[in-house]
């Protein structure tokens, strides 16, 4: 993976220090909190319901293990001994000390990390396919051309005050891992008839109030253009991007109403300006870049241990069939450490684990580790031999549950436990579906489904494209729960549907278990999925599981 030169060391310390005398500022009154909040929004600090929340960056999702062991000590020394990871490949501390932040953004420095746009409106941490240089259907890897791009945004003059946050998300493979059709630019990487390597530019994706599905504007974009062709897209909404009103100054909005041909004429328009202004120092650094991303050298042993292990152990076996993806090297496995035991908060990690995580990753997974847009822990890297005592050790520490990709790896924003937006709880819901689907047996026999749940309009829980989408909103001081069926997150993006009116907290579990049980009655056999079975019949026939006939339809 990147490590930090002199000049971002340089940079990240003086950044620390610049905020630590804002703190003593605000500390000893000199500054409001109305003049203050700016500033510690431009270092990730929130002022959430309970507590400060500090939001670390972790760029395009990879860490080391010395990064993660320090984030095991930060939680331990400043936080309550965990962390959250989020739907941004990000990790969030909940209860910081102001007077603290200082200290832990120095601790982060010492080992390359910062918190450093994780808020504001400017571009956020870009975003990476989780499997990226390790994914057998993977075309490039997509983190080289991440840092590029996160080193050319990370305080770029003309970019700091956007009319609203921006987003970048990019795939190295045909199937997107990214969700970069919700994204503001999406970057997939092609190949033309050529063999020349490029990228499908997807632009106005994003969920939130007003959820859209990203729109190509170009097929094939070459790879020496992409920064000249990415600074065009935000140069042309900064221009003309709305700041009048917060809700329609996402550039989904302005691409909606100013229209894909025009806007696609003022970006190709600002290209041709900017093209010339990059003369391949950019391209000379993406080639130093590569080599820090060089794969690491693969072990060839046998792999008959894990064959046996995997024939004789029927725990080990449900974990292989959920938890492992299909690694470039056949002797290798991509191994999904899932952070969603049933019953557990999504997303979140204890120090010990985080520890034992890294600990694992130096002993089997060539010390590389990733966090995933669906809140789990990766090892891109692990030998198939190694795989039976990786499972022992990750069941010993309440990390081996077999669940990835089923009813119970539930995406979950953290909802009125937390965040001072929130209209409704996210995380007990999440914790309730889980416990239920594993007390009554189903969860493996209903298949591969993506539960995503928000506990407010702003999406973070990502439910728009969720194959069941749970939105929390506050209907006259009660919670009230709606309900979407058939998004999708992947390369065939789509926004969930509504069925119909909401559900008041304690119904939600009851209402999800009447569309699963309505979908094993549906589908056409068990290998039809709940979104192929969706997309087959429609949504009546899952209303009327849901509703009922009658309530169906006077829904």
């Amino acid at each position: 993976m990147y490590d930090y030169t002199d000049f971002d060391e340089a940079f990240v310390r003086s950044r620390v220090a610049q905020f630590s005398h804002q703190v003593e500022r605000r500390l000893d009154g000199s500054l409001t909190e109305e003049e203050f909040r700016p500033l510690r929004l431009m270092n990730g600090l929130y002022l959430q319901l309970h507590a400060y929340m500090l939001r670390v960056a972790i760029p395009y999702g990879t860490l080391n293990p010395a990064k993660m062991r320090q984030l095991a000590y930060i939680a331990d020394t400043w936080d309550k001994g965990y962390g959250h990871f989020t739907t941004r490949q990000n990790i969030q501390f909940n209860w910081p000390k102001l007077p603290d932040v200082p200290a832990i953004l120095s601790a982060l420095a010492d080992v390359g990390m910062h918190a450093i746009q994780t808020s504001g409106n400017c571009v956020r941490n870009v975003t990476a396919d989780h499997f990226a240089g390790a994914a057998a259907d993977e075309i490039a890897d997509p983190r080289p051309y991440a840092e590029l791009l996160r080193q050319w945004s990370t305080d770029h003059p003309e970019f700091q005050f956007l009319p609203r946050k921006f987003k970048i998300a990019i795939t190295g493979a045909a199937h997107d891992r990214a969700v970069i059709a919700a994204h503001d630019i999406g970057l997939r990487v092609v190949q033309n008839d050529k063999g020349e390597t490029g990228f499908q530019v997807l632009v106005g994706g994003g969920l939130g109030r007003t959820p859209m599905i990203a729109m190509t504007v170009r097929d094939f974009l070459p790879e020496a253009d992409l920064l000249p062709y990415v600074e065009a897209v935000l140069s042309v909404y900064n221009s003309f991007g709305r700041r009048d009103n917060k809700y329609k100054a996402r550039i989904k909005i302005t691409l909606h109403e100013t229209g894909k041909e025009e806007i696609t004429r003022l970006v190709e328009e600002r290209f041709a300006e900017l093209r010339p202004l990059f003369g391949g120092a950019d391209q000379a650094l993406l080639a130093d870049i590569r080599e820090a991303f060089a794969p690491p050298a693969f072990r060839n042993a046998p792999v008959d241990a894990h064959d046996a292990f995997y024939k004789a152990d029927p725990a080990f076996r449900s974990w292989a069939d959920t938890n492992l993806a299909a690694h470039r090297n056949d002797q290798y496995a991509i191994v999904t450490i899932s952070l969603k035991a049933h019953g557990a908060t999504p997303g979140d990690a204890t120090s010990s684990q985080m520890r034992l995580i890294a600990d694992l990753a130096e002993r089997y997974g060539h010390g590389d580790i990733r966090i995933s847009h669906e809140q789990n822990v990766i090892l891109p890297h692990v030998h198939k031999g190694d795989l039976p005592a990786l499972h022992a050790a990750l069941v010993q520490a309440d990390l081996g549950t077999a669940n990835v990709g089923l009813a119970s790896d539930i995406i979950a924003c953290p909802g009125m436990d937390y965040c001072a937006l929130a209209t409704a709880r996210s995380i007990p819901i999440a914790q309730e579906i889980a416990r239920h689907f594993r007390e009554i047996g189903l969860e493996h026999e209903i298949g591969p489904l993506k539960i995503k749940i928000s506990g407010c309009i702003n999406a973070c829980g990502h439910h728009h494209v969720g194959h069941i989408g749970i939105l929390g909103l506050d209907r006259a001081g009660v919670e009230n729960y709606q309900i979407t069926l058939g998004g999708d997150g992947t390369e065939t993006a789509a926004i969930g549907d509504k069925t119909g009116p909401g559900f008041a907290y304690d119904q939600v579990v009851p209402a999800v278990e009447r569309i699963l049980r309505g979908y094993l009655d549906l589908r056409s056999s068990p290998e039809e999925t709940f979104l192929e079975a969706f997309r087959r019949v429609g949504m009546e026939p899952f209303k009327a599981a849901l509703y009922g006939e009658a309530d169906r339809d006077a829904a």
